[in-house]
């Protein structure tokens, strides 16, 4: 297919756009028309997203550019994650510990299978504890009838169990309560979620809502993260 010069021109800044801002709305008016209206331009950007191993995906009226799992340059690596998430000198432990808290949160909010995956509006930080704990407790029941369990429950429980608990609001990462808090910033850092401090409080973001609609939880990757998490899968 040919394009014209200014349909590559108008492809480069889009792409350049969303490398800069990680997404692209109505309000930047001729970028987002272009992209929108234009199959040419869209197939380019697309194209080129492809080439960086990035998805490029339009989702309640905004275009995102998403990573793929393996993108450790536009996204983050394993190592860049752990030291975002958890403490200096932190081991594999506690770098699954931070995924599964994650997991955690995802399935508790987007348990739904109706026409918004979305189940709940907040969750407060104190039940969101008590659920971690609950989960992994669960978890390592199942494990004992399932060999084939994905999580190493009792290892990423052992390692929960090994921070202290707090009565305050603590901030150090050696704590329970730090722990996920450092967790809850970085993922309202990346406009995920609002972590309200204040109220003790965690509410999703549309961008997330979206995502969970139209992408991950279609009905095969949300079974790959209830089996991640030991949960049976009834078909």
């Amino acid at each position: 297919m040919a394009y014209t010069t200014e349909e590559i021109k108008l492809s480069n800044k889009i792409f350049y756009y969303l490398l800069k801002h990680g997404e692209l709305k109505e309000d930047v008016e001729e970028l987002y028309k272009n992209y929108s209206e234009n199959e040419n331009v869209t197939e380019l950007v697309k194209e080129m997203g492809e080439a960086s191993e990035c998805y490029v995906k339009k989702y309640g009226g905004i275009v995102y550019l998403i990573p793929k799992e393996d993108n450790d340059f536009i996204g983050y690596s394993k190592g860049e994650l752990k030291k975002a998430l958890c403490k200096s000198g932190a081991n594999d432990k506690d770098y699954y510990l931070s995924q599964f808290v994650i997991l955690t949160l995802l399935v508790e909010f987007y348990s739904s299978q109706s026409i918004s995956s979305k189940s709940r509006e907040y969750i407060k930080v104190g039940e969101f504890l008590n659920i971690i704990t609950d989960r992994l407790k669960d978890g390592i029941e199942r494990a004992v009838d399932n060999a084939e369990s994905g999580i190493a429950f009792e290892n990423i429980l052992e390692r929960f169990e090994a921070l202290k608990s707090s009565d305050s609001k603590s901030t150090s990462k050696t704590t329970k309560e730090g722990f996920i808090n450092t967790i809850l910033d970085f993922l309202d850092s990346q406009g995920l979620i609002y972590y309200i401090k204040g109220d003790d409080m965690i509410k999703t973001t549309k961008k997330l809502d979206s995502f969970m609609d139209w992408n991950l939880l279609n009905k095969n990757n949300y079974n790959r993260v209830l089996k991640a998490l030991g949960e049976e899968i009834n078909e």
